[in-house]
């Protein structure tokens, strides 16, 4: 009964920790994103294929990555895999679209539109 126990309790924890690398792989991805983003406006940035290639990324280094730290066991199978994309796309685009209307870009557009208000200042008064 303790071998059973220990095996419950060693397969939870797998399950979690590939939970856990999926969702911070999924937000890691989604602030990727914002970072090769941020210059653009929202709905261009919305839309940036660099953008959605994170995601992609995030999700396919995962099976090297589980095999590496060995997470990954042999009952490693699609279901799990079309686990582990669902969480990671999921993360990604919950963070994402935060992110997008938070004002993160907002701010950036804000801060350029400052800088050219007063690049015209500056002009004006050189003159």
């Amino acid at each position: 009964m303790a071998t059973e126990t220990q095996s419950q309790r060693q397969a939870h924890v797998l399950a979690v920790t590939r939970t856990g690398i999926a969702a911070f792989l999924g937000v890691a991805a989604a602030f990727g994103s914002w970072y090769v983003t941020q210059d653009l406006p929202m709905t261009e940035a919305a839309m940036d294929q660099t953008a959605q290639v994170m995601v992609a990324v995030a999700i396919l280094v995962q099976y090297p990555l589980q095999k590496v730290l060995g997470i990954l066991k042999d009952d490693f199978g699609a279901k799990d895999f079309l686990f582990i994309l669902f969480i990671t796309f999921a993360m990604w685009f919950v963070t994402w679209t935060i992110i997008l209307t938070s004002g993160a870009h907002a701010a950036t557009e804000a801060n350029e539109a400052f800088a050219v208000g007063a690049k015209h200042a500056l002009a004006a008064l050189a003159y």
